[in-house]
Order: C-alpha cells, then sequence, then structure tokens
C-alpha cells in the first residue's frame, strides 16, 4: 500500500465529459480522461483492503458484488499511483483479456463494493483500467505475443462477441490452432453492433483483432454456421467447437397494432445505425432515420439508454423512454447496504442528452404499450400506453403489475424501438449441432460446466448464461477455454482468475 492516508487527501476526480449538445453532433467518444499524473493520485486513493470486495466477483442477493474476473484491483491501483505502468499491465492482463473493452462498457462492479464507497466516493478503479492499457498500446507493451508452441489441435468458435472472443484469445496462448467464424461482417458481435461508436469506438474493436490475428488467430467473417457451413463438417475439420453465439432471441411486445411500420427492435436498429456509419458516414442511408421523429422507445437498460443517445443524434423530435418498473431510489436503501450492488437510479449519458436538448428526463415509469396505433397507410401514428402498480400476489407471494384503470394516455409515435432484452439462443445453431436447451432456451450443461448435451461441442458467454454483460462474457469465455483445453489435452495450465 502505497499511499496508506491516500483516500483521506485526495478527492474522487474522473474523466470531464464533453457537453450533451455538443456531442450529440457526432457518434464518437466523448470523455476527455486525467492527464497522467493525476490519475496517479486517483490510485493513492485504494486502500488495498484486507478483504477486497472490489475484485470478488461473488453474488450476494442474487446480484454480483465485485468484479467477475476477480481483477487484482489494489494491485494494479497501487502500481498505478507509484507509476510502475508496464507491471500494473502485466496485472490488469493476468485476469482480463480485453481492459480496452471493460475500461469502456463495464458498469464497474469493482467501484460499487469498493470499501471507499462506504462513506463516501469509490477509487476510480475503471478509469485506472483505461489508463494501464491505453498506456500500454502507447508503449508497445500490448503488441502480438503468439505462442512459441503449438499442440496441432483445432479449435472453431462459433461467434465473435467477447466470449467468443475470450475464449479464442486464451486457447490461442495455449497454443491450439483457433478459427473464429462470425455471421456479420465485421467481428466483435455486441461489441461491435450491439454498443454505439460514441461508448466504444470501432477502431478499438479492430485494434484488438489485428493484433488477434498477428498472434495467430483466423478469422472467418460473413459465414453463419448452421446455414452457410453445416456442423458435421465443422466436427470434421476441428477437435472441439464451441458455441459462443450469444443470446439472439430479442424479446417482443404484443398487442393491438404490432404490425405496423415503424416499429423495430433495439438490436436491429443499432446495427443498423453503426454499420451504415462505418461503410459511408451514414452516405448509403441504410439505417433507421429519426430525423424530425416523435421516437418511444420501450426497455430501461442500457440498450435503451443507447436508442436515446442514438436518436437525438439523428435530430429526433422528441423522444420517450417507457419503463415498466418504478423509479429506483435517488441514495441506497436500507435494505440494499454495501456491498450490495446499489439499485439505485442511474441516469446515463443518452438521458441526460435529452434532458438538455428537451429539457426533461425521457422516462416514464410503471407503464407498458397497451395498442399501437397506425395510421391509414398501416404506418405508425401514436401508442397508447397505461399505468402500472405493483401488488403482492397472496398466493405465490411474488410482485406481479396490474393495469390502473383509466391510467392510458396517447403518445405521439413515428417509430417504437422495442429494447426490452433477450430470450435466448437462436434455435438454428443449436439444431444444427444437436445441443439440448434448458427452459429459458439457453444452451444446457451440467452446473458450472460448459460441455453441451453433443460430444466434443462447448458453449459459452450469453448462449450458456443467458443475457449479461460484458465482464461476465470475457469470465464465461476464460472458463469455458479451459474446460476445452482439459477435454483436449487432459489437463490445463489455462488461468481462470
Amino acid at each position: 500500500m502505497g499511499k496508506p492516508t491516500g483516500f483521506m487527501e485526495y478527492k474522487r476526480e474522473v474523466s470531464l465529459s464533453e457537453d450533451p449538445k455538443k456531442r450529440i453532433r457526432h457518434f464518437n467518444e466523448f470523455h476527455q480522461h486525467l492527464p497522467r499524473e493525476k490519475q496517479q493520485l486517483q490510485g493513492a486513493r485504494c486502500m488495498e483492503c484486507g478483504v477486497p470486495f472490489c475484485q470478488a466477483g461473488m453474488m450476494i442477493c442474487g446480484m454480483a458484488s465485485g468484479c467477475p474476473l476477480h481483477n487484482l484491483v489494489p494491485e494494479w491501483n497501487d502500481l498505478v499511483y507509484t507509476g510502475n505502468w508496464r507491471q500494473a499491465y502485466y496485472r490488469l492482463k493476468k485476469t482480463n483479456n480485453f481492459p480496452e473493452f471493460t475500461s469502456r462498457v463495464c458498469p464497474a462492479l469493482c467501484e460499487a463494493a469498493c470499501t471507499c464507497g462506504l462513506n463516501g466516493d469509490p477509487v476510480s478503479t475503471k478509469e485506472n483500467e483505461y489508463a494501464i492499457i491505453e498506456n500500454a498500446y502507447e508503449e508497445g507493451l500490448a503488441g502480438a505475443n503468439p505462442p512459441k508452441v503449438r499442440t496441432g489441435k483445432k479449435v472453431a468458435v462459433i461467434g465473435s462477441g467477447p466470449s467468443g472472443l475470450a475464449a479464442a484469445d486464451q486457447l490461442n496462448r495455449r497454443g491450439h490452432l483457433v478459427t473464429v467464424f462470425e455471421r456479420s461482417d465485421r467481428i466483435g458481435g455486441l461489441l461491435m453492433y450491439g454498443i454505439p461508436n460514441m461508448k466504444l469506438e470501432k477502431h478499438i474493436v479492430e485494434r484488438k483483432r489485428k493484433i488477434m490475428e498477428e498472434e495467430g488467430v483466423v478469422f472467418r467473417t460473413g459465414v453463419d454456421v448452421g446455414k452457410d457451413i453445416k456442423a458435421q463438417s465443422l466436427l470434421q475439420e476441428f477437435d472441439r467447437v464451441i458455441l459462443a453465439c450469444g443470446a439472439s432471441n430479442p424479446r417482443d411486445i404484443n398487442g393491438p397494432g404490432r404490425d405496423a411500420k415503424g416499429i423495430y427492435f433495439a438490436v436491429d436498429f443499432l446495427k443498423a445505425n453503426t454499420k451504415s456509419l462505418l461503410d459511408s458516414n451514414f452516405e448509403d442511408k441504410a439505417y433507421v432515420d429519426t430525423k424530425g421523429k416523435h421516437v418511444v422507445i420501450i426497455g430501461g437498460g442500457d440498450t435503451g439508454n443507447d436508442c436515446v443517445g442514438t436518436a437525438i443524434r439523428h435530430g429526433a423530435k422528441s423522444v420517450t423512454q417507457i419503463e415498466m418498473m418504478p423509479k429506483a431510489p435517488d441514495q441506497r436503501a436500507e435494505d440494499n447496504p454495501w456491498p450490495e450492488w446499489p439499485k439505485i437510479c442511474k441516469t446515463d449519458y443518452g438521458q441526460e442528452e435529452a434532458i438538455a436538448v428537451y429539457g426533461h428526463d425521457p422516462r416514464i415509469y410503471e407503464a407498458t404499450v397497451k395498442e399501437f396505433i397506425k395510421d391509414k397507410n398501416g404506418s405508425l401514428k401514436a401508442v397508447k400506453i397505461v399505468k402500472l402498480s405493483w401488488e403482492k400476489d397472496a398466493q405465490s407471494g411474488r410482485m406481479k403489475m396490474q393495469e390502473v384503470p383509466g391510467s392510458e394516455q396517447i403518445l405521439d409515435a413515428d417509430i417504437v424501438l422495442i429494447a426490452a432484452g433477450f430470450l435466448g439462443a437462436q434455435k438454428y445453431v443449436a439444431e444444427a449441432f444437436g445441443v439440448e436447451l434448458n427452459e429459458r432456451t439457453n444452451v444446457k450443461t451440467a452446473a458450472g460446466a460448459y460441455q453441451t448435451s453433443a460430444e466434443r461441442v462447448f458453449v459459452t458467454g450469453d448462449m450458456h448464461r443467458g443475457q449479461s454483460l460484458v465482464v461476465w462474457a470475457i469470465r464465461e469465455g476464460r472458463e469455458a477455454a479451459r474446460a476445452v483445453d482439459e477435454s483436449l489435452m487432459g489437463y490445463s495450465n489455462l488461468a481462470v482468475q
């Protein structure tokens, strides 16, 4: 512990965000990060606790507390403070394959569990992580490091999201020959097309792809396994197959008028937007243009917020976000103590921008869309929403939502974006490999295992656990890689944490 009194001497500082009315003019990242000297002082705030909840990654009351990757947070915070950036990078990479991604898009479970946050502000661990990895690229530390020995074993990874990439990275380090198949035209999965450019610029994904290729990983894009290539041919060519196709079935919102023109799933809206941006800087018009339109977004999570920010950047006339759940408290409730994940109201970048542009928070809580209203041409013109109340069911004891009689309201809506989450794996891939699905339509395995019901076929990521965070996907990829390595070699020296 380099500075025992650091948490008392230095206040928490984080990067400055560009003014909302300025940043909505572009689709680039908009944070101005601290200079190195100031960032090192932020490292001094870490107390190197005897019990570092920041790296615990354990479940408390059904929620993760601390980093699921078990990042060695106190160690590299101290190394940041002392200016040992090289060693900080090596300690960070020991547990995290892709800090360039997590330092941008992770909700910072480490900070939520930081002991400093119990009676003050937590250590700015996420920004320390960003500084470590970007410094490593600047100093040439993060370049390609191909394995010196090859095993001759071949592994196919189906899907190039964070879990598939993590599995591929680990297995390639071990010396196996890894080929990643991706049905889209670019690798990255949700990192490329599910997360907008202003949260994660896509040259960051491309930068890592080039390094992985230099290290020996082969990427085959535009290949839809199960359609373009038969599963049996892959099983004949490769010793093992890992399914990392994500939870790709968007949850729908049904009701009268659902067939109206102008209703899109959020994932399709976001993908088309990013693809058009990368392909032509929007010149091809191959995206859903919200300019001058009334936009209603169904769903209050991160994806819904990303839709808010994207719609505003295209010049939406109004943006409304519908949330079924009640507004969370602004401060921790007494029944939500540290180090549990704080169930408090979060105003994200998209909502900040809506407040700046339209003068009010775009969210309507405890409501849902009851009807989609069409014009005479079948195009969407409005939605009917209804307020909800939550009551405990007398028999089951569970909270049940009920419509509030007489609370219907009509909202202008030219475009509706459904951001209600995902239901599980797409069946055609599972059927192609003959793997069983569980009751949640995820690929079935034994508890804590990654081997599917099909011989030599493994699964990882959202396809295995359901829709989750990037950091959980990386952990899944690392654990699946170890399981595959053990099945190939009889043992494994791949680290999981």
